[in-house]
């Protein structure tokens, strides 16, 4: 069994990108950085609202900030050393190669349904060799046994996979917590399945 210090060396080698700094992005890049990811890109092109600190990794303070900097801001509180490439854009098919070709993983963390497919869709396509983890079904509370994490090839799919937000089944931040460090949980085991540390 590997100890700590070869665990967080062996990560600190490894990048990470994730797409989307919202409930799903910005949770998971905080428990990457405080597992000692070596480098996360992180691309996103929204802004920091109040309806966004249920659920999201930021402050009061940060309102109106661009989502990608107040995340860094973040990040560094946690990791002065942590190496952040922030992209302050849509991720879109013109831009994912430029984005995330050279990540040892892909974290898929978007809130929207059609930028979920999107991506899932050109990473299985063009870069069927970088594992992509998605998350789908992490709207409400409770029902704790439902969240699962479904493999099929290079793609991890991570919630209950249907419980879709609504007015009735917001999405909470104990969920969306959890789900999103499923993600980051995921991203680890894979990164250290492909590790040779006995």
């Amino acid at each position: 069994m590997p100890n700590f210090n070869q665990i967080t060396t062996f990560l600190s080698q490894k990048v990470v990108g994730i797409a989307g700094a919202g409930g799903l992005g910005s949770n998971c890049a905080a428990a990457l950085v405080r597992s000692g990811i070596g480098k996360l890109i992180i691309a996103d092109f929204d802004t920091v609202s109040p309806a966004n600190l249920n659920r999201q990794f930021y402050f009061h303070d940060q309102i109106g900030m661009n989502k990608v900097d107040a995340l860094r801001e973040n990040l560094l509180r946690i990791s002065p050393m942590a190496l952040l490439q922030i992209h302050n854009t849509k991720v879109s098919p013109e831009n994912i190669s430029l984005l995330f070709s050279v990540c040892d993983v892909v974290v898929e963390a978007f809130d929207d349904a059609f930028q979920k497919q999107m991506l899932i869709e050109y990473m299985l396509a063009v870069h069927p060799d970088i594992p992509l983890v998605a998350a789908s079904g992490m709207a409400g509370y409770g029902n704790r046994e439902q969240l699962v994490v479904i493999k099929s090839n290079n793609l991890y799919v991570c919630g209950d996979g249907s419980s879709e937000v609504s007015e009735d089944n917001p999405p909470m931040a104990p969920r969306v917590g959890i789900v999103s460090n499923m993600e980051a949980d995921v991203v680890i085991e894979i990164l250290l399945s492909k590790a040779n540390l006995n």
